[in-house]
């Protein structure tokens, strides 16, 4: 078995920003739960904020990350993954972009067709993207929830996948993307 190297890990700033995006994303659902559930009060006023305010920079994140993957390119997978998994685990992880994005283009066309100013962390202006439209709203809230779903169990399979590798495959796939950690031995 080949000695792992350092460039099977990820660029110190792809591992930032993945970490980064973990867990504001994590937050988002907390959030999310939260101000839909909470009464009508300044506190379910302020979590609304803070959901948007997380999803536009979740946005603007995972824009930045896949300007960043076409500067740094991800590592090459174990060669000693099957044709199936690495057709699985590219699939799986340009789903988890379009839903990453999808997810607060969606809360954004919601917000703009509830006709609802808002100002990112209450200091930028957020431009509608369409008109105000009670039909559009409930269809952007549709997709939006269900793209929540999708994620969600995205998200189960990527930890799932990254721990199988760890656990049960004993590669270096999860490792080479913990923060501080390089492949050098």
């Amino acid at each position: 078995m080949k000695a792992p190297t350092l460039e099977a890990s990820w660029s110190g700033v792809a591992k930032f920003l993945h970490w980064l995006v973990a867990l504001l994303v994590f937050t988002q659902f907390a959030l999310g739960w939260l101000a839909s559930s909470w009464h009508m009060s300044p506190t379910k006023l302020d979590l609304f904020v803070w959901h948007k305010s997380n999803g536009m920079l979740i946005l603007m994140l995972v824009v930045l990350r896949l300007m960043w993957r076409l500067v740094a390119p991800a590592p090459p997978l174990p060669a000693s993954m099957p044709t199936w998994e690495r057709a699985a685990a590219h699939a799986s992880h340009a789903l988890l972009y379009l839903v990453m994005l999808g997810m607060p283009l969606s809360g954004w066309v919601v917000n703009s067709a509830s006709g609802v100013p808002f100002r990112i962390f209450r200091l930028v202006p957020l431009p509608a993207i369409v008109g105000p439209d009670e039909g559009v709203a409930d269809i952007a809230s549709l997709v939006h929830f269900s793209l929540g779903l999708l994620l969600a169990a995205l998200l189960l399979v990527h930890v799932a996948a990254a721990l199988r590798h760890h656990f049960i495959q004993r590669d270096n796939v999860l490792r080479r993307m913990l923060p501080g950690r390089t492949l050098s031995r």
